[in-house]
């Protein structure tokens, strides 16, 4: 089993990163052997899309279960599409956080836990258009503004059986457009054989 993690630095003492999608660093372990891969986030930096490309590059690593402070919808249906477990409202040092999961201490998330571009800061002009996403994701507008790590985990939102239809509703539409997506590259791609 692998575990990724997203972390501040490269090592196990380093800091659990609030962010996922824009996360410096990715330490993946085997929590058993405790056989260790430090990995750069290429997206740190990213434009636009980088929770996609995160949870894309985090999967394609084999890794089964992740660790973060925090998950925003893209990325979070990404893992989950995956079979990757999020488990988000991770804070502290990366080797404790290792431990806490293998005790039994951290549950799994049923949903994201902050809107669409929550890493991203305030800089004028950084994800507020109609990016790669295509302004589709699950957000419900709960998240923290500017792009401040909260210091705890964040707290359980209660939300409406109105605001859950939404979420829902709009869930529903994005796995339709991108089962459609999927569906017209393997024709593509079974054509061109």
């Amino acid at each position: 089993m692998k575990i990724a993690i997203s972390a501040a630095g490269p090592s196990l003492d380093a800091e659990v990163d609030p962010r996922f999608g824009r996360c410096q660093y990715f330490v993946i372990v085997d929590p058993q052997t405790m056989e260790l891969e430090a990995l750069e986030n290429s997206n740190v930096a990213a434009a636009g899309g980088a929770g996609i490309s995160t949870a894309q590059m985090i999967a394609n690593k084999g890794v089964e279960v992740v660790l973060t402070g925090n998950c925003g919808p893209n990325a979070y249906q990404t893992l989950s599409a995956a079979g990757v477990q999020v488990i988000t409202g991770v804070t502290g040092r990366i080797g404790d956080a290792i431990e806490a999961f293998k005790a039994g201490k951290l549950q799994e998330s049923r949903q994201p836990s902050v809107d669409a571009h929550f890493g991203m800061g305030a800089t004028p002009g950084m994800g507020r258009g109609m990016g790669m996403g295509r302004g589709m994701g699950m957000g419900r507008g709960m998240g923290m503004s500017a792009g401040i790590a909260p210091v705890a985990g964040p707290a359980p939102q209660a939300i409406s059986p109105d605001q859950e239809i939404e979420m829902l509703k709009s869930q529903a539409q994005t796995l339709g457009q991108q089962l459609s997506e999927i569906q017209r590259r393997l024709e593509e791609l079974e054509k061109g054989k």
